[in-house]
């Protein structure tokens, strides 16, 4: 419980009883059985939070209905000064807080604060958008009449979170609905408890402040039956749900039986295209980044490098080359690039694809395998592997969280690279390196990729909250963060107001009594 100091990082984040894994306020407690948080940077047990019975999760849906009904009522400014208040508290609690992230999932250090980071970034975004929920007003075809459009509050919003961004997407969602005048149930991944009990503490303490109801925010814990008892429930017009592609269409055909809305942010199979023309300076950090970050752990991580056959030596070296370069080991040493796999089951699914690529005619050009020994001791520390690859191996074609990268070549012009770039299920990610002007504007028209990011001369991870985040095909079409991505926390209403002495029909049709 000492090691790395993270008994202190707890106290600081709130964490004094951790049996609160059920929770609209900090000082709640849940009846249900025990998750064990380990850490898979040392194997070690970090604490035990209480899962969410069906009566524990009647009380949470029954404190967030009341607090709904008031804080919908709150001017949409107010709502924002809560969240930047919100932001300002995590300002002064980034340190602790990337540092719990980084423990408990296993990502870098400077990730793991990169991630609060993100939580900020979204928080200011989002305050100054509480000026902004603007409709508009639509020019009416009768006289004496206009037609407007506005948006409300939608109600409950339902989150369902993953383990490899424990704290951001939840940010993502609530700083958002938040400002629209919903209310947010949170249901966080059953690997990453704490990090969700850490922020709903940071969260209820501004609002115990602003003397505002603590069912403004509130969590629920546990496995995918917690998160159905969601996905079912009527009260809860939208689930925003992060997740691999099995589980989104669980979570989408089951919210669409009951007519409600889903945003849905699945799986990634991303790809780089290299040019003739890219800048190795460009691409090989680019590509090394999005292969390793988060030990290959985000859903917009770089599996596939599609490189085209003039440059592929050369770019296939660099890159292999640099692999060597990678510091694996504790994520809280800033030193190191690459921390652990969230646990042995992502373990045995990386070495289970680096052994079906292998059967499949790949060529291992940087060796896989657990690491042992003295620093490793959790067994979850692997090395990143690059396999040359063909798009079309039953392997490739599936999104492995893991830190493998699939590297091919293409030949001909830069249609025939976007033909194998969009040449998989998922559609989240995308990226070209290339310093051909016609080619990148050909790779972001529409007959070029078919992803929901499409990024030229950068990598395909690292994507910055003012834009929309998300993807299509198995990707699931949802947008979450920047943009207008906020209208899907609220409902649409049209209407018409006539102000005339007459009462004309619209079309023209005549009623005459």
């Amino acid at each position: 419980m000492n090691n790395f100091g993270i008994q202190e990082t707890l106290q600081q984040l709130g964490i004094k009883d951790i049996n609160n894994g059920t929770s609209t306020g900090s000082n709640n407690f849940s009846n249900g059985e025990i998750i064990e948080s380990f850490s898979p940077v040392d194997g070690k047990l970090i604490a035990k939070v209480k899962t969410t019975t069906k009566e524990d999760y009647e009380q949470v849906m029954e404190a967030a209905g009341k607090a709904f009904l008031s804080f919908r009522d709150m001017p949409a400014p107010q709502r924002g000064e809560i969240v930047r208040q919100f932001g300002n508290k995590l300002r002064d609690l980034k340190e602790p807080l990337g540092k719990l992230v980084s423990y408990e999932m296993g990502k870098s250090l400077q990730e793991g604060y990169g991630e609060v980071q993100e939580m900020i970034d979204i928080c200011d975004f989002a305050v100054g958008l509480s000026r902004q929920l603007n409709g508009q007003t639509i020019p009416s075809e009768r006289p004496g009449h206009v037609m407007r459009e506005q948006w409300h509050p939608i109600g409950v919003v339902g989150i369902i979170s993953a383990f490899n961004f424990p704290v951001a997407v939840w940010a993502w969602n609530t700083a958002l609905a938040w400002i629209c005048g919903d209310v947010c149930v949170w249901k966080a991944s059953e690997k990453t408890p704490l990090c969700a009990v850490a922020c709903q503490n940071i969260i209820a303490t501004i609002l115990k402040e602003n003397n505002l109801p603590e069912g403004i925010s509130c969590i629920i814990n546990g496995d995918y039956k917690v998160g159905e008892m969601m996905t079912s429930d009527t009260r809860v017009p939208l689930i925003s749900a992060t997740g691999s592609s099995r589980m989104g269409r669980i979570v989408g055909a089951k919210v669409a039986q009951r007519f409600g809305k889903s945003l849905l942010e699945l799986g990634g199979n991303n790809a780089i295209i290299i040019t003739p023309t890219a800048d190795l300076k460009v691409v090989v950090p680019g590509a090394v980044f999005g292969a390793v970050g988060t030990c290959g752990q985000r859903c917009t991580s770089t599996r596939r490098l599609i490189i085209h056959e003039s440059v592929y030596d050369k770019v296939r070296d660099a890159i292999v080359g640099a692999y060597k370069q990678i510091k694996i080991g504790n994520p809280l040493d800033e030193n190191n690039h690459v921390g652990p796999l969230i646990d042995k089951d992502a373990v045995n699914t990386y070495l289970k694809a680096i052994e079906k690529a292998k059967e499949e005619g790949g060529t291992v050009l940087v060796d896989g395998g657990v690491l042992n020994g003295d620093g490793y001791n959790s067994g979850c520390y692997v090395k990143p592997a690059i396999i040359e690859a063909e798009n079309h191996f039953e392997i490739v074609q599936h999104e492995t969280f893991a830190p493998i990268l699939y590297v091919m070549k293409y030949s001909g012009n830069i249609e025939n690279a976007i033909a194998k770039q969009n040449g998989v299920a998922q559609g989240l990610s995308s990226a070209i390196m290339t310093n051909e002007l016609k080619e990148a504007e050909k790779f972001l028209s529409y007959a070029g990729s078919d992803c929901g990011i499409a990024n030229v001369n950068i990598g395909t991870s690292g994507a910055e909250i003012g834009g929309a985040f998300g993807g299509e095909k198995e990707t699931g079409g949802g947008r979450e963060s920047g943009s207008d991505a906020w209208k899907v926390y609220m409902r649409r209403q049209t209407n018409t107001i006539n102000y005339s002495d007459e009462l004309p029909l619209a079309q023209g049709i005549k009623f005459d009594l």
